[in-house]
């Protein structure tokens, strides 16, 4: 079994070959071509976490894996990261696990090459500003995908936490080579964006729909469960809202049952799965002044074809160790 750290998974998987991944693995899905179950959520109340168990098969790549992911709220208070992850890769002709590789790195450009593959096909090719919401491990891959998909030369950072937003827009303005500033409020961040990425675990709009102007172009990644809310419901209204997976999306995605629960939308509203529109059979932006919107609760097949890449590159670089179990 070969191991991988999260350095490993760095090296052998930069965030443009990421993407690219992913979005094949968004039109398996699409299409009927990957068995991926609803995750299995295992609530921890008295750590104040989850643990959630998502494995997935890719047909056509004939790739197989599940990841174990856990989010703790209380950890960052710990000196802790908010998220832990593994993810087993299984060889899909034996069964044998093959490797395991560090799952937190992993989900973090997964879900950042996911908004990058939204990004392509959703936002305005003259996009130039992004504003993240959020400044954590998602929020800094969040960024990065935008830059490898958009000539971004500006961004905004805002979390509740601004001395975590200075050292995330410091530490992103040397690695990307480009302005990152802290927000001083989500309306600084917002009206001034032409892509917005929320990133939290937010229970409430992160934002107000007047901050959000005609054209832009919104990632809401961080939700992921029926109570959780990162978006207003009159900017899901207004928007043309584009999905990673249906079945998920209306198990979980709390940015749109909640609206849907009001009666602000109907599931109707939903236009199409990332994957349609990645394969052409539904479309991507239409004119400048559309709202687009990407909703992703996150979907295993995003780590089963970031892993299956990740572990073809650094077999061949040379990466990572192999032990016996």
């Amino acid at each position: 079994m070969r191991i991988l750290t999260g350095d490993d998974v760095q090296q052998a998987l930069p965030m443009d070959q990421a993407i690219e991944a992913v979005k094949a693995a968004f039109a398996q899905l699409s299409k009927g071509e990957a068995d991926v179950p609803l995750r299995t959520s295992l609530d921890v109340p008295q750590h104040n976490g989850v643990t959630l168990f998502m494995p997935a098969y890719l047909a056509d790549d004939d790739a197989m894996a599940m990841k174990i992911v856990s989010v703790f709220n209380d950890n960052p208070g710990k000196g802790l990261p908010l998220i832990h992850a593994a993810v087993i890769v299984v060889d899909a002709e034996t069964g044998a696990p093959e490797a395991m590789l560090d799952g937190t790195y992993l989900t973090a450009l997964r879900t950042g090459a996911a908004s990058g593959a939204a990004t392509e096909l959703l936002a305005r090719r003259d996009a130039r500003v992004a504003a993240i919401f959020g400044a954590g491990a998602q929020g800094r891959t969040q960024l990065e995908a935008m830059c490898a998909i958009r000539p971004i030369d500006q961004a905004w950072i805002y979390d509740i936490d601004r001395e975590q937003a200075e050292t995330v827009a410091e530490e992103m303005s040397e690695v990307l080579d480009l302005s990152v500033e802290v927000a001083d409020t989500p309306a600084c961040a917002a009206s001034r964006a032409d892509v917005i990425c929320t990133a939290t675990t937010s229970s409430s709009p992160v934002l107000s729909d007047a901050d959000v102007r005609p054209g832009t172009h919104i990632n809401a990644i961080g939700a992921y469960t029926p109570d959780m809310q990162e978006i207003p419901p009159e900017t899901i209204l207004r928007a043309k809202v584009v999905i990673d997976h249906h079945e998920a999306a209306l198990a979980e995605a709390g940015d749109l049952l909640i609206p849907i629960g009001e009666g602000v939308i109907t599931v109707d509203h939903i236009h199409a799965e990332l994957g349609e529109v990645i394969a052409g059979d539904k479309a991507g932006r239409e004119t400048a002044e559309e709202l687009t919107l990407f909703k992703s609760v996150g979907v295993a097949v995003q780590d089963v074809a970031a892993a299956a890449a990740a572990l073809k590159a650094a077999r061949e670089m040379g990466l990572g160790r192999e032990i016996d179990l």
